[in-house]
């Protein structure tokens, strides 16, 4: 199975997350912040490597808090 992106919601956090093609994790590659985005919204497909491929998808949500306050 193979993993991809389809869409980060905003599209500035496409920069921030990082996913793993084989194991599907994902991984930050920068700081988080509450104050400018407080959620992000990533569309995920994974694909086997059958004859037809077959194609899933979900939608992860990670929700930003706030710790300063």
């Amino acid at each position: 199975i193979t993993f991809s992106v389809s869409t980060v919601f905003p599209p500035e956090g496409l920069s921030l997350f990082r996913l793993n093609a084989k194991t599907g994790g994902i991984r930050l590659t920068g700081a988080l912040d509450f104050e400018d985005v407080r959620s992000y919204e990533i569309e995920i497909e994974a694909t086997d490597q059958g004859n037809p491929p077959l194609s899933g998808d979900c939608k992860v949500v990670v929700e930003v808090v706030d710790v300063n306050d």
